[in-house]
């Protein structure tokens, strides 16, 4: 079975390590790749430089931090939204950042959900589980999310 991968594009370890260990407790087996910034993410997504080699297919979603180092996270949007083949790709603004104009500019960009990462770890281990299951189990994702020759409908919870 073909587990649906997600994209986690996120600068700070900590938050890196507390989203990881919130899907492998709440045991979401999903597939999670990481990366550092902006155009490490545009590198994936469109299967460049040490990503050229990477395995077909597009996450079933993009957790996307705003506030990222080399190319940051409204341009990743902005990118990922105006390409015919990635724009329905879904995409969760995962930010400490509740200005409002992050959170107008996400809309208008095409962002499918926004997050304000809480401060209290509970209330955070929470909302990754909420989202995990959400989009990596509940949500149909578009198609050429998994590639066609394995695709599936299974689930990658319980």
């Amino acid at each position: 079975m073909e587990l649906k991968r997600i994209l986690l594009v996120e600068d700070s370890i900590n938050d890196v390590e507390l989203i990881l260990t919130s899907l492998a407790e709440n045991h979401l087996g999903n597939e999670v790749v990481v990366v550092r910034d902006g155009e490490e993410a545009l590198d994936y997504l469109y299967r460049r430089g040490l990503y050229r080699l990477r395995r077909e297919g597009h996450p079933v979603v993009v957790l996307l931090d705003l506030k990222l180092p080399k190319i940051d996270g409204l341009e990743v949007l902005t990118q990922l939204k105006a390409d015919p083949e990635l724009r329905v790709v879904p995409v969760v603004v995962l930010t400490s950042s509740r200005e409002e104009q992050d959170l107008t500019r996400c809309y208008e960009l095409g962002t499918n959900a926004y997050v304000v990462k809480p401060i209290d770890f509970h209330e955070f281990v929470e909302v990754i589980r909420g989202l995990g299951l959400f989009w990596a189990i509940i949500n149909e994702p578009p198609p050429g999310s998994i590639p066609p020759a394995r695709s599936t409908h299974g689930f990658a919870g319980k």
